[in-house]
């Protein structure tokens, strides 16, 4: 079989898709550095980018980074590349974050290739969903996904889900009693609209009139022009996504693993969000688990459901966050 061409051209659009990766308050924490001699793409941290009070060990800004290198293995297995991935591959160099060769002996991912259409797709929805359960299959090819890059989701029962909903309400309730909680969602929103990141008020969504859905409402005080009210799902369907240790290998991995489910989920034709509210705080981050389940550690609650898909959040120029060396 011949090898595909490693030009400028072919790296750019691995990166594009890579960016197209959901991050925390899309603060896109990523930077990208081509070595053409060796065929090896850099996954580095933009500490610029970080969050110290809402994220100050930095676990969140490994999600985003591994839900992209996850896009970026996405995007070369469909150009027909094989890639060969190593997640910190330098100790003294902690944020260089994964490094992956483009182009090994072996052939692509097809069933990884297969996500590419969702890469586009997919977009964070804080509409309503509908009030119907997913079903089974679906929440067990979803479930798979995940374990295929290392970590676990979960569908919560009854009481797992209502102590869930409490410590959402739980950390909406800290955040009126200690506003300097919300500085860093506070810097990404009500932007610029020719921003290249962060969320523009046209991706807020409806504010709540009623129903329990964990919708985390960006606007704050803030009355945005034309914003309608909306109903939410009162049966929210949540996830669990998590792995048995909390390292920042660990993280990478669950950021993948979050990319894969939600690329599989938009192929199914479910609306996506995410919500990272009540894991913010490391009390209630381990209340969000359930002991019987085996999941030692939760990284993201996804809502996922039937309904109005997202609306696509800015994206900075592929130039300011890839260096061709």
């Amino acid at each position: 079989m011949p090898v595909p061409p490693y030009d400028e051209r072919t790296v750019t659009a691995l990166v594009t898709a890579a960016t197209a990766a959901p991050s925390l308050h899309n603060a896109q924490p990523w930077h990208f550095c081509w070595r053409s001699a060796t065929r090896v793409l850099e996954l580095r941290a933009d500490l610029g980018r970080a969050m110290p009070r809402t994220d100050p060990d930095h676990r969140a800004l490994h999600l985003g980074c591994g839900a992209a290198l996850f896009n970026l293995r996405v995007a070369a297995a469909h150009q027909g590349l094989d890639t060969r991935t190593r997640l910190l591959p330098a100790p003294s160099e902690p944020y260089l974050l994964a490094t992956v060769r483009i182009g090994g002996a072996g052939p692509p991912d097809r069933e990884v290739s297969a996500l590419y259409p969702a890469v586009e797709r997919r977009h964070t929805s804080r509409h309503p969903f509908a009030d119907q359960p997913i079903p089974a299959d679906v929440q067990e090819g979803l479930r798979a996904a995940a374990a295929r890059e290392g970590a676990q989701l979960l569908f919560p029962g009854v009481w797992h889900l209502e102590s869930l909903l409490d410590h959402v309400r739980d950390a909406e309730g800290r955040d009126t009693l200690e506003p300097d909680r919300l500085a860093d969602m506070q810097r990404w929103t009500h932007r610029d609209p020719r921003a290249g990141d962060g969320i523009p008020e046209h991706a807020f969504g409806p504010r709540v009139r009623s129903g329990r859905a964990p919708v985390r409402d960006f606007a704050g005080r803030r009355n945005v022009r034309g914003r309608p009210t909306a109903d939410f799902e009162t049966a929210p369907n949540l996830a669990l996504l998590g792995t048995g240790h909390d390292r920042p290998a660990d993280w990478l991995r669950a950021g993948q693993a979050l990319e894969r489910v939600l690329l599989l989920a938009t192929l199914n034709g479910l609306a996506t969000a995410l919500t990272s509210h009540a894991l913010e705080e490391r009390d209630l981050r381990e209340l969000a688990r359930d002991p019987a389940s085996g999941m030692g550690f939760v990284h993201m609650v996804l809502r996922l459901g039937y309904g109005t898909p997202g609306t696509a959040s800015p994206r900075r120029p592929v130039t300011e966050v890839l260096d061709l060396l």
